[in-house]
């Protein structure tokens, strides 16, 4: 079984450092909505950014195991936060969007690749939102 440790550090108002196991080290703050700065990671970032670089990563792994010849790809994510009259506030969805520029493979089978991605997504099988992927699949 596989561990991942990550320290992190309050540096005064809503400022905070952390560490990770790989040795990425930064400085993080709330969002600039909830009295924390710009310019700097937040916790709502990098949840985002978990799922769409876990994502990204089985992407390329899946693209390999269907050997579709992948020219270009990018992704943008975006997590969207319900907030309830209580205050509480957990995100209902992340939207992938992944875009796809290929050859010599068909669509089917790159849609098939893309499935395969967000079933072996670590990160995104652990969330309790809804994770949904809107491909854009363009042929060379």
């Amino acid at each position: 079984m596989a561990l991942y440790t990550n320290k992190v550090e309050w540096r005064g108002e809503h400022n905070g450092y952390t560490w990770c196991q790989n040795g990425t080290e930064m400085a993080f703050s709330a969002p600039p909505d909830l009295y924390g700065h710009t310019d700097v990671m937040t916790p709502e970032d990098a949840f985002v950014a978990a799922g769409n670089t876990c994502y990204h990563m089985m992407v390329l792994w899946a693209m390999q195991r269907f050997k579709v010849n992948l020219i270009s790809y990018q992704c943008e994510a975006v997590g969207e936060v319900e907030e309830h009259i209580d205050k509480t506030s957990w995100f209902k969805t992340l939207t992938l969007n992944p875009k796809l520029l290929i050859s010599g493979t068909p669509v089917e089978v790159v849609k098939r690749a893309l499935d395969l991605a967000l079933k072996y997504s670590t990160i995104c099988q652990s969330l309790k939102s809804e994770v949904i992927v809107n491909p854009t699949i363009l042929v060379q």
